[in-house]
């Protein structure tokens, strides 16, 4: 097993040292899925919300959650992400909306942690502007998907 890279030899919490490593493009994919009554998502695809469109602003705070990552995760880095995509899917066979996010940059360390974020508080948005009228939605199934570049290579989860 491969030794936690945040932990420094006293065992402290420590932001990782970058600067000797070599900059190349690096991207990951995550997902986030929402569990919610089939009332509540026909809410959302009809579009009539009284809230207004769930998808555009839950996309809008996952590219703002992505690009704020290092501010909500102690030790992170700041990344200047050259691209955040965050798509919403309403999967009305399991009354489910599914999130995917993608990350890319050119850089010295990975964007898994901003795939992740981003999936993650577009779920949280969706829940948030859903909650009026359902409190017992779920979010489950965040997961990274894939990630390149990197020394650590190619990740992708087999489905």
């Amino acid at each position: 097993m491969t030794q936690l890279t945040h932990i420094n030899a006293s065992g402290e919490a420590n932001m990782v040292d970058v600067s000797a490593k070599q900059e190349t493009v690096r991207e990951a994919r995550a997902e986030a899925y929402v569990d919610m009554a089939a009332e509540t998502l026909e809410l959302i695809v009809s579009g009539k919300h009284h809230k207004g469109d769930v998808f555009a602003t839950a996309r809008i705070a996952g590219i703002q959650a992505a690009k704020k990552t290092w501010d909500l995760i102690p030790l992170c880095h700041p990344l200047l992400l050259s691209k955040v995509e965050v798509q919403l899917e309403a999967l009305p066979q399991t009354n489910q909306v599914r999130i995917e996010s993608v990350c890319k940059l050119a850089g010295k360390t990975g964007v898994e942690m901003e795939a992740l974020t981003a999936a993650s508080v577009a779920a949280l948005t969706i829940y948030d502007m859903c909650k009026a009228v359902q409190k017992d939605m779920v979010i489950s199934g965040v997961r990274l998907l894939e990630k390149t570049g990197g020394k650590s290579g190619h990740f992708k989860v087999e489905s």
